[in-house]
């Protein structure tokens, strides 16, 4: 014959007790990054730093000394209708290099480009 185990009402039942082991600590959710308004502060001022050192670093350098430079010895001449910087470096230098010629006249007057001469200007032309 056989056995039934029968429980009436409530009665407490026996549970195992679990055991759970852990070798690393369960991970705790890290709220998200939030600056203060110094921190915000300080992080601009740290990118200006950045963006000035770039500069000074990669930026173009000048050097202003005490000597004073060699005066170029040069005429001044009247830019006439139909005249170019070809015509008047011809003119002013005729067996030299014509090119270089146009160059120094364009860095004796300061001019942004060659096509920028206006009738009736004065400019300088070095003597050669």
């Amino acid at each position: 014959m056989g056995t039934i185990a029968v429980t009436y009402g409530n009665a407490p039942t026996r549970q195992a007790r679990q055991r759970h082991l852990y070798a690393v600590p369960a991970p705790t959710k890290q709220p998200g990054l939030r600056l203060t308004r110094r921190g915000r502060v300080v992080l601009f001022l740290v990118a200006i730093a950045v963006v000035l050192l770039m500069g000074v670093t990669f930026g173009g350098s000048t050097a202003a000394t005490d000597q004073s430079g060699l005066p170029v010895a040069a005429q001044t001449i009247t830019v006439k209708p139909g005249q170019t910087l070809w015509d008047i470096a011809v003119a002013a230098n005729p067996n030299g290099d014509l090119r270089q010629t146009v160059d120094d006249i364009i860095e004796l007057n300061s001019l942004p480009s060659a096509g920028e001469l206006q009738i009736g200007r004065e400019i300088a032309v070095p003597a050669y």
